[in-house]
């Protein structure tokens, strides 16, 4: 059974860094592309950041580039999202993802003035 766990989700001042955690388990996570998506309120769940298995593609939301940086350790089988320079426009909850139809619990990034 697919397990995905967040952590690392907290109140943040704006221009302030976040490192967000996910531990899968549950799959053969070394050949998965994995993802980070977020939710702001009243909003679609938006898609972040992926990975691909083997960390040599990775694609951002544009609204993250620079900003951003996912990576993933395939023999931890642990996927980040460093986020620095927060925006409070950041502020939703974080998912962790392995495509299509995998989904951590979330979760939640404040982003505060």
């Amino acid at each position: 059974q697919v397990r995905l766990k967040e952590s690392g989700g907290a109140l943040v001042q704006a221009g302030g860094s976040l490192r967000l955690s996910c531990a899968a388990s549950g799959f053969t996570f070394r050949v998965n592309t994995m993802a980070w998506y977020r939710q702001a309120p009243g909003k679609q769940r938006e898609l972040v950041a992926s990975v691909s298995s083997d960390s040599t593609t990775k694609t951002y939301a544009d609204s993250v580039k620079g900003r951003f940086t996912i990576s993933r350790d395939n023999i931890k089988k642990l996927v980040y999202l460093q986020m620095d320079s927060l925006k409070l426009e950041d502020t939703g909850v974080y998912y962790c993802s392995k495509p299509p139809d995998a989904w951590g619990q979330g979760t939640q990034v404040t982003v505060s003035s």
